[in-house]
């Protein structure tokens, strides 16, 4: 079973950037497609965007398309999610979790975006 770890949340001032990363142990991260996901105080959690295997295809939300990047190492079994441009309305949970099929949720990783 592979489980999720999310990390490089924080505190940030609109208009910055943050890099998120999550960690996978256990078999088959290479081969299994991977999203992005979040949720802000008293809402339902979202998507963000998502990439397959191999990282040649991407999708976003369109509140982050421009925005947001993700991308992942097989390698080291990581995911990432570089966020520039940080709004206010991007403070919430972030989670990683496959594309589909999702495993048990992660702790997750606050992004808050304040001034």
């Amino acid at each position: 079973q592979v489980q999720l770890v999310e990390s490089g949340g924080g505190l940030v001032q609109p208009g910055g950037s943050l890099r998120l990363s999550c960690a996978a142990s256990g078999p088959f991260f290479s081969v299994m497609s991977m999203g992005w996901y979040r949720q802000a105080p008293g809402k339902q959690r979202e998507f963000v965007a998502s990439i397959t295997s191999g990282g040649s295809t991407k999708n976003y939300a369109d509140s982050v398309k421009g925005r947001f990047t993700i991308s992942r190492d097989n390698a080291k079994n990581t995911l990432y999610l570089q966020m520039n441009n940080l709004k206010p309305e991007d403070t919430a949970v972030y989670y990683c979790n496959k594309a589909s099929n999702f495993l048990s949720w992660g702790q997750g990783t606050q992004v808050t975006v304040s001034s």
